[in-house]
């Protein structure tokens, strides 16, 4: 068997081919966008699902590089992929146009400024790739220098693209293809970070100019996450064509599909990881098109294929911003959060779908947020419907990776509350045995939490040895021997003489009116199986026992 290296972070086309990385042929993306004639394209996809792989792919098959040579080395690159069984007259149209090949991420930054001197450097590189033109450019030779150097105004780069396609054309005779990358991201960050309706105006400007009224535009193709409103930079821009995860078309080339992940198990040796690969990387719907996650599945590969029994880890966690997972967390209400816990559970909820939102909409409401979330692949359809004019669709999780990442938000989240929280009346009520203080203040807690492990024993083990560590004055023992068994938690004090002690025993009642007769059971086992005599010989002499008993959200405590 033929040895390909996985290509993880690898988006230069030219460099997977050449450099022998394992490649799930796209290349039918290509024909796809010839057919569909339209004159700008933006795709919607979540981060890190091979768009830019795919712009690349598209800049090496098209550019004329005014080098014979080059010229013959990218089209050697196609050899033996799917593109070369099209049309001819497409194939004809190989290494025959100008393009212009802009990518934006860069521009995440703290601050206006900053992102801006990044993204005129970006603009700046495109210039000095076609250096040759200043000498063409007559008298605006002075701007042509100005950006290519990086000291123009903003002014000199609002319109800097259609500047510079208008030079390309001139040059070849042939109209500029324009590939824009991560187009959002600009506007993601600067929302965050507060600056937003500086960098919409910039944007705005550069999209306007080089998109909707450029006679020497060809064609462009423009990716990013977020669907922006026409409203916010694509303002009369009638000649453009979005494609989102909703649209049934493209469906393929974004990710990797069942029978590509297949045949990369199959080369790698490692179909006995196919089921595992499926519950933690499958499960997006992009239109009728099932994928799986392409950064996950190959860094998954790259471990399995030195370490066959290696478990699946969440890679794109550690990718992907999950602010918004924290501000939805955050911000949940009662609503919200049985939402979070229904998802968690495998279940799924009904929202609007609004496609056209802006970063500044997005809390706004909770159906931009959960919208947002759907359009960057936090969640996944299951189900569609149409009432009137709205449209509603049907969500989920869609793997257990995505599952870790809400799991572990919610987690920090319950952690960050829990030590801000003055539990300083539970700790008081504990040591006085004011069962119904107690009570009190642990359902609030329970109601304002998000659960995740379906309400077991388990689950509420955690949540109280959490609450209960930060109380700056006993020692939580879990789970510890003592007596005839094991008492789900203790508390005790450093100093034994003069201090004191507490077992607890937790259970869980399978309906409410059951609450009452499970506290007693609790309280009797730590009783009958003398779980205080460790502490009894160890010379505490003042220890009080509680039985604990939950039920969803309620919380019922007896003491002996």
């Amino acid at each position: 068997m033929k040895f390909r290296r996985l290509p993880i972070g690898i988006e230069d086309f030219s460099e997977m081919i050449e450099q022998n990385y394992y490649y799930a042929d796209k290349t039918w993306l290509i024909r796809d966008l010839w057919m569909g004639g339209g004159k700008v394209t933006l795709f919607t996809r979540p981060r890190r699902f091979g768009k830019t792989l795919n712009l690349s792919m598209l800049r090496y098959f098209y550019e004329d590089t005014r080098d014979a040579e080059q010229n013959q080395r990218n089209s050697a690159l196609f050899k033996g992929l799917k593109i070369m069984d099209a049309e001819l007259q497409l194939l004809k149209m190989q290494c025959g146009f100008p393009v212009i090949n802009l990518s934006l991420k860069s521009a995440k930054q703290p601050d206006f400024d900053l992102s801006m001197a990044l993204l005129k450097r970006q603009i700046a590189g495109e210039f000095r790739r076609h250096a040759y033109l200043c000498s063409e450019a007559g008298g605006r030779a002075g701007r042509f220098e100005r950006i290519m150097n990086e000291t123009g105004s903003i002014d000199d780069y609002a319109d800097a693209l259609a500047f510079l396609s208008e030079l390309l054309w001139k040059h070849f005779g042939r109209k500029t293809v324009i590939l824009i990358d991560e187009y959002d991201v600009p506007l993601e960050n600067s929302y965050f970070c507060g600056f937003y309706d500086r960098m919409v105006s910039f944007i705005r400007s550069l999209f306007e100019s080089a998109l909707k009224t450029n006679p020497a535009l060809e064609f462009a193709v423009i990716t990013g996450c977020l669907r922006i409103s026409r409203e916010s930079i694509f303002t009369g821009l009638n000649n453009l064509r979005i494609n989102s995860i909703l649209d049934s078309s493209y469906g393929e080339y974004f990710g990797l599909t069942q029978k590509e992940v297949d045949d990369m198990l199959l080369f790698y040796d490692r179909m006995g990881q196919q089921n595992a690969v499926m519950e933690w990387y499958d499960g997006y719907l992009f239109g009728n098109e099932h994928v799986y996650n392409p950064w996950s599945v190959i860094n998954h590969m790259e471990t399995i294929r030195t370490d066959p029994d290696a478990l699946p880890a969440p890679y794109w966690s550690n990718t992907s911003s999950n602010s918004i997972i924290q501000e939805l967390v955050e911000q949940a209400d009662i609503e919200t959060r049985t939402e979070i816990e229904k998802l968690i559970a495998q279940g799924t909820i009904e929202k609007p779908v609004h496609e056209d939102i802006t970063y500044d909409e997005i809390f706004a409401s909770k159906d931009n947020l959960w919208n947002f979330l759907f359009f960057t692949g936090y969640l996944k359809k299951t189900d569609e419907k149409t009432e009137g004019e709205t449209r509603y669709i049907t969500v989920s999780i869609p793997n257990l990776e995505v599952k870790y990442i809400y799991k572990n938000t919610i987690l920090a989240w319950f952690d960050r509350k829990i030590r801000s929280r003055d539990l300083s009346p539970l700790y008081q009520a504990l040591e006085d045995g004011d069962t119904d203080t107690m009570e009190d203040v642990l359902t609030g807690l329970l109601r304002e939490s998000i659960s995740f492990y379906d309400y077991t024993e388990s689950y509420y083990h955690g949540f109280l040895t959490e609450i209960l560590r930060g109380n700056g004055k006993y020692i939580v023992q879990s789970n510890r021997e003592s007596g005839l068994g094991r008492p789900d938690l203790i508390l005790r004090t450093p100093d034994i003489r003069r201090g004191r002690a507490f077992v607890l025993e937790i259970k869980t009642a399978k309906t409410l009116s059951a609450m009452e007769e499970t506290c007693k059971k609790a309280l009797r086992q730590a009783e009958d199986n003398r779980y205080d005599e460790e502490l009894r010989q160890e010379g505490f002499t003042n220890i009080m026992i509680y039985g604990i008993c939950f039920w969803k959200k309620e919380v019922m405590i007896c003491r002996a």
